[in-house]
């Protein structure tokens, strides 16, 4: 499959890419995919959160009640968690959510989205853009000048573009990674998918 550059305006350079089929013409594994942003969205979580248990809370011990005779069930402490104030029956503790989670597995993840989203024709490739300054104004013309059809983009570049990054930040719809930080989240959280031209070549390298 080829696919034309476009420039900034929006208009056909003449150019065009050839996307690798051993990375954009597989059979996609969607439990790959499931697996992958499983991994993704538990490294995303702190793991600090902490509540008090039975042991931790300051309260009396003092007994309450006599044992017998008031019809009620035995109670030895204001820390039990049946009164109100007392611990928290198995509350949560600090914990690591990260898991294994294989290379291969990863790869076969990403190829699996990348694959999907050039069979839906949502795969545009840019000619590399330098910025003389950030301007947000400048990157939504440019978005409206590609007409890429989307909500919500993530645009690829060849290593980090500065200007191209600090123009684009601000625009809650808009995600921009250095090609060496694709990951399937992202591809998958995504109407639009925009490479810089030249990133293919790096991405070949890491998925293979």
């Amino acid at each position: 499959m080829n696919l034309s550059v476009i420039n900034k305006d929006g208009q056909n350079t003449g150019r065009s890419v050839s996307l690798p089929e051993s990375i954009f013409a597989i059979t996609p594994n969607e439990h790959a995919v499931y697996l992958d942003v499983k991994h993704h969205l538990a490294n995303q979580r702190q793991g600090t959160h902490k509540a008090k248990e039975r042991a931790e809370i300051a309260r009396t011990t003092k007994k309450l009640k006599k044992q017998k005779g008031t019809g009620g069930a035995r109670a030895g402490s204001m820390k039990s968690p049946v009164f109100v104030g007392g611990g928290r029956i198995f509350g949560p503790r600090p914990r690591d959510y990260d898991f294994k989670l294989n290379k291969k597995v990863k790869d076969l993840a990403r190829k699996s989205v990348l694959t999907s989203k050039a069979t839906e024709g949502k795969i545009s490739f840019l000619e590399s853009v330098n910025l003389g300054t950030p301007s947000t104004k400048d990157f939504i013309k440019m978005l409206e000048a590609m007409s890429l059809g989307g909500k919500k983009y993530v645009f690829y570049t060849n290593g980090v573009n500065s200007n191209f990054y600090l123009s684009g930040r601000n625009i809650p719809s808009v995600t921009i990674l250095p090609i060496q930080n694709v990951n399937t989240y992202d591809l998958i959280n995504t109407d639009v998918i925009v490479f810089e031209e030249g990133t293919v070549e790096i991405l070949q390298t890491i998925l293979s």
